[in-house]
């Protein structure tokens, strides 16, 4: 059996409830605080109806029964009928609005959660589980404003209805209530020790469910590696375990909970039978009327009920609080660093400097990158070109501000990119890299994603035209306005690679990045890609990525960086010519050109192992050495 190791994103068991949980829970439910004031004022009317029920039984028997007050015969009947007319109409009401105050305040989570995901730092996103996140949205928002509001209703209603219904019991013997009071606490300690119980379950059910989402997750993406290699078994065992795990907590907390009330209703029944004995010898010595008794047993046996449930809610709040905790770890999780204060006044000339930029992951034993100093003038294109783990992704990810130097700088034009405001300084870069990221929406909206004002739909046109899918657009049934679905999946991986061409062309920025742009895709889209990304180069200041080393032999200029460091830069025929790594790749990856017929073979495999993975189904299948980095945030 496989086993999932699990981490939690709570606090462990011994961690005390924080008041500024509640705090925060009741400060959001306070923005509505006038339509949940209505709302527990329509409850507090319900509940003092409901002692009122027991009150009639009193005259109702002494005095209704006998005769001497045959009025009762019509007014009586007609109080029950407008008591419970009113309790019905008042609890409809309260409920009705402290669910419209819940769901308001499920809009004001979801809605803070998703601007605090979108305002996060690339590097916390890659430090973050993915399921984890998704089950906050999906359940743990939920579990805080849908129980908040539970919460607080059933403690007004039913704590109200307690109150009222013991100034009963006092009303009718005073002695029979010390009885039902001295048995209380017994039930509230037993009730304390199932609360404690359920706390813990429900830290671990939640976390477990977050476990769940993740490996379904995972299976939906990878879905085409389960098959290809035989993965059902593994897969299987995962979500077994995780899924009997679950079952485990919820018949735990089902055993904790079923019990709880049993055992309170147990106390109940103790101090019930009692009373009944201290009543009939009341009534024996001419000190209860049988009306009185009636009375006071219906009472007491319409408190059972608000005692239940009054018992019960201390599980919803303890779900409450545990979802509270992830709900709002999120929401105050630091936002992405944006010290900068300048503005981009038009547009950038394009010029790049890296001036002895240094950088280490936090839990890395080596720089990634160790005093690299770099210049690009504007207008020029580099290509990066290495091992795997050698740092290029790394280098170019700290232009904007994905990663953070650990040393030195980097500056466009002049100017430090910390201190540009983050909004001004992307808004002059542009990225395809070969895991084209496209939004279910229309082609048209993908082309022109990001661009506050309208786009005229001859500038998508056009900017199709020079990515060369203009044609292949118009041959759909309806054009620019398809649906290209969940990440486009309908279409090819050139196609889709063209589309990013045409929206780096449309937002038209001066420095561009091509990370491994083409090297999932085969040679004839490959060489329609490469078509287009020349035409979106022109004029452009371009960082290019690359293990396919015949796609950077145009480059300006070609640097080799090795553990960190660049250890030769020239061009294509300047680094063959002084036989030093690059030389050393490129013979590599061509040496079926060079090599005698006898040797083709043998070449061609080392050159498909080096230089490029096979086609991949999904991004997240590429365990290459270009996607290791762009999925763990380590070097490439």
């Amino acid at each position: 059996m496989c086993r999932v190791k699990t981490s939690t994103d709570h606090p462990a068991d011994s961690r005390p409830v924080r008041l500024d949980l509640w705090r925060q829970i009741y400060a959001r439910l306070g923005r509505d605080w006038k339509v949940g004031l209505l709302a527990l004022v329509l409850l507090s009317v319900a509940s003092a109806t409901q002692p009122l029920l027991a009150v009639i039984m009193k005259p109702l028997l002494d005095e209704g029964f006998t005769g001497s007050q045959p009025d009762y015969i019509w007014s009586i009947p007609l109080a029950v009928v407008g008591l419970m007319l009113l309790r019905g109409l008042c609890t409809f009401g309260g409920t009705y609005l402290m669910t419209w105050v819940a769901n308001n305040m499920l809009l004001a989570l979801r809605r803070d959660m998703f601007d605090r995901l979108l305002g996060m730092s690339d590097e916390t996103f890659r430090a973050r589980d993915r399921g984890r996140l998704l089950n906050r949205f999906t359940i743990d928002a939920g579990n805080v404003s849908g129980l908040s509001t539970d919460v607080i209703r059933v403690i007004v209603r039913e704590s109200l209805t307690v109150v009222a219904l013991l100034a009963v019991l006092l009303y009718m013997s005073w002695q029979l209530t010390l009885i039902v009071l001295v048995m209380l606490p017994l039930s509230v300690v037993t009730g304390r020790y199932f609360v404690r119980r359920l706390r813990r379950i429900n830290r671990d059910t939640i976390n477990m469910n977050a476990e769940l989402t993740h490996v379904v997750s995972e299976s939906i993406d990878g879905q085409r590696v389960i098959k290809l290699f035989d993965g059902y078994t593994r897969e299987r065992d995962r979500f077994a375990y995780v899924n009997s795990r679950l079952r485990r907590f919820a018949m735990r907390a089902a055993s904790a909970d079923s019990a709880m009330s049993p055992i309170s209703q147990f106390f109940v029944a103790l101090s019930v039978a009692i009373v009944v004995a201290v009543a009939l010898y009341q009534a024996n010595h001419q000190g209860l009327t049988v009306g009185s008794f009636a009375a006071f047993m219906a009472a007491l046996g319409q408190i059972f009920d608000p005692l239940k449930r009054l018992t019960n809610i201390a599980g919803a709040a303890q779900r409450m609080l545990i979802s509270a905790e992830s709900v709002f770890a999120l929401i105050d999780e630091p936002v992405e660093s944006d010290t900068g204060t300048r503005e981009v006044p038009d547009r950038l000339r394009g010029e790049v400097a890296f001036q002895s930029v240094s950088h280490r992951f936090a839990d890395a034993t080596r720089d990634t990158l160790e005093q690299v100093a770099l210049t690009v003038q504007a207008g020029q294109t580099v290509a990066l070109v290495g091992r795997s783990g050698s740092g290029k992704t790394t280098l170019v990810n700290m232009l904007p501000r994905f990663v953070s130097p650990t040393g030195g700088e980097i500056r466009i034009d002049g100017t430090d990119v910390r201190e540009f405001r983050l909004g001004a300084l992307r808004s002059q870069l542009s990225l395809v890299s070969q895991d084209v990221v496209l939004f279910d929406g229309t082609i048209a909206e993908n082309v022109a994603y990001g661009i506050q004002d309208e786009v005229p739909e001859a500038r998508i046109r056009a900017a199709l035209d020079a990515a060369s899918l203009l044609e292949f657009v118009d041959s759909l049934p309806e054009g620019l306005q398809t649906r290209v679905g969940n990440n486009a999946n309908a279409l090819s991986g050139g196609q889709r690679q063209r589309l990013a061409i045409a929206r780096a062309l449309i937002k038209n920025a001066p420095i561009l990045i091509l990370d491994e742009a083409t090297s999932a895709l085969d040679n004839e889209s490959e060489r329609q890609v490469q078509i287009s990304l020349e035409r979106l180069m022109a004029g452009r200041t371009t960082l290019v990525i690359a293990h396919r080393l015949s796609t950077v032999q145009k480059a300006d200029r070609i640097v080799v960086l090795d553990h960190g460091r660049i250890v030769e830069q020239g061009s294509h025929a300047e680094l063959l010519a002084s036989g030093g790594l690059y030389a050393s790749l490129y013979r590599l990856q061509f040496r079926d050109d060079l090599a005698p017929a006898s040797e083709a073979p043998a070449a061609a495999a080392t050159t498909q192992t080096l230089s490029s993975p096979a086609p991949q189904a999904s991004g997240t299948e590429r365990t290459a050495d270009h996607g290791g980095e762009a999925s763990s945030g380590r070097p490439s």
